[in-house]
């Protein structure tokens, strides 16, 4: 498909003001979500910034007009609902916001997502970026599932980047996977162009050796998720749908009726 249009979700922060700045100087016409229209004035000059707020559904209509790729960059602090409402909700809302057309999906999401205990899932962080992952897969949109690792815990001699799958690091240190913010930034924004990219969850970390200059050939090397599955390839069955809670089995409903045959 092709992309002229690309919103930023979480532009303001610290991954989404270098997703912004990548997606400009890849030639994108770049649209930044922002809360705060101050924070946002700080920006690579030629975003177009649109007032919005994750959590106010109502305030979000129309800042998907005319977007045919929305990459989500965004985070969340606080307890369990905050969580809930930002890091699933959001995603949730844009979504559906999409229905009816096709529109290129990039979701940043956790090394560590599919912990069910330990630090990796403290006020249940863990389930809720998981289940917004769930929410993209089931959406029909064409995606990509990015699961980066410790943020600029990786050393200058450590650059190469390497995409892993299944999710099997759950340490709760660096030992877990480390990449630069960045490096996360530009792979982002690279899964845009990526054909071979798309239907793809992956873990990204780096290991010693220079700076990764082509990224086609790893897309290109990962496996698929499953045709119609919730979960991505590899990943552990240790969060059964039908004990997920009524609210998240409705809005996977909404996004795909067929989702309980999954």
């Amino acid at each position: 498909m092709s992309i002229s249009t690309v919103l930023v979700i979480g532009a303001t922060g610290s991954i989404g003001r270098l997703v912004t700045a990548e997606a400009i100087s890849q030639g994108y016409r770049t649209r930044a979500l922002a809360r705060d229209p101050s924070r946002a004035a700080r920006l690579d000059g030629g975003v177009e910034i649109v007032v919005g707020d994750l959590t106010r559904p109502e305030s979000l209509h129309t800042v998907v007009d005319g977007v045919d790729a929305v990459i989500f960059a965004h985070g969340a602090d606080g307890g369990e609902q905050s969580i809930e409402r930002v890091s699933y909700g959001g995603v949730r809302d844009i979504l559906g916001l999409l229905a009816g057309r096709e529109v290129r999906i990039v979701l940043m999401s956790s090394v560590g997502v599919t912990a069910r205990t330990g630090m990796y899932n403290s006020s249940h962080l863990a389930d809720w970026k998981r289940r917004a992952e769930r929410l993209v897969r089931a959406s029909g949109q064409p995606y990509t599932i990015l699961r980066p690792g410790w943020f600029d815990a990786n050393g200058p001699d450590e650059q190469q980047l390497v995409m892993r799958q299944g999710d099997r690091h759950h340490v709760g240190s660096p030992s877990d996977g480390a990449v630069a913010r960045q490096q996360i930034a530009q792979v982002l924004v690279a899964a845009l162009a990526s054909p071979t990219a798309v239907g793809r969850t992956f873990e990204l970390v780096t290991e010693p050796g220079p700076a990764t200059r082509e990224l086609e050939p790893l897309f290109t090397a990962l496996p698929a998720d499953p045709d119609g599955g919730l979960d991505g390839v590899g990943d552990a069955a240790n969060m059964p749908l039908e004990e997920e809670p009524q609210r998240v089995r409705d809005d996977l409903r909404r996004l795909d009726g067929d989702y309980s045959r999954r």
